[in-house]
């Protein structure tokens, strides 16, 4: 796996998948401060048409244009089929947030040659 600072300067699009309009919510918190360091943050929720000024779709298969990093704020049991997405979309990196790991999905990104992070957040990296 690459260094973490490595990830993060090829960065530029970052698909926050399970992003919740609600400011007091940790996806919403921590996307915002992304979006704040420069990267372009891309809501994927089916519940919402837009989140901090950026129009949602509903599943990372819709979202136009090209994803860098996949970072999930969805409970365990949606990751396989989230890393299926990522992997056809053509993601870099999969990026699951504190308490969420899949080690069987982790698996299958890493040998479609995506790098992994799991159970970290991507604000306090």
């Amino acid at each position: 796996m690459r260094a973490l600072e490595e990830m993060f300067k090829e960065t530029l699009t970052i698909a926050v998948v399970g992003l919740s309009p609600k400011p007091h919510r940790d996806s919403y918190r921590v996307a915002a401060y992304l979006q704040a360091q420069g990267y372009r943050i891309i809501p994927v929720n089916p519940s919402v048409r837009e989140v901090l000024g950026e129009p949602a779709y509903p599943s990372l298969s819709e979202v136009l244009g090209p994803i860098d990093m996949v970072d999930v704020f969805r409970r365990r049991e949606f990751v396989p089929d989230i890393v299926d997405e990522a992997v056809a979309r053509g993601a870099r990196i999969l990026w699951t947030q504190y308490g969420i790991s899949h080690e069987e999905a982790a698996a299958v990104a890493r040998a479609h040659g995506l790098d992994v992070v799991m159970d970290r957040c991507t604000q306090v990296e």
